[in-house]
């Protein structure tokens, strides 16, 4: 998952080059979005669970299951930003978060 991923978000993050440059305020802007969606997924999960009596139930578990792809796709393009190889320190970190907790990866199968 975290190759292509990576791959795809790559793509992104060309077209964003292109269009923003890639100074310190864009690099910012990168990393305040991820920050932005993870609003808005947590304002789905509040709109899902109708926890604001004035609005009641706005959204469905796949409202918020959109914006939580919106939050990764959004650190992941973030995350090019500070290395020059995302897939392996993608792979590396979700790695040593499975080694916390005492589980094993399985082997994909191709």
């Amino acid at each position: 998952m975290s190759a292509v991923l990576c791959s795809v978000t790559a793509r992104i993050v060309t077209a964003l080059n292109a269009a923003n440059g890639t100074g310190e305020h864009e690099t910012a802007m990168r990393l305040l979005k991820v920050v932005e969606e993870a609003g808005e997924a947590s304002a789905a999960y509040i709109g899902m669970t109708g926890q604001n009596p004035r609005k009641g139930t706005t959204h469905t578990p796949a409202d918020v299951a959109d914006e939580l792809c919106d939050v990764i796709i959004a650190a992941a393009v973030a995350l090019h930003s500070f290395t020059t190889h995302p897939p392996a320190v993608l792979n590396a970190k979700l790695h040593a978060a499975v080694r916390r907790l005492g589980a094993h990866t399985p082997h994909p199968t191709h």
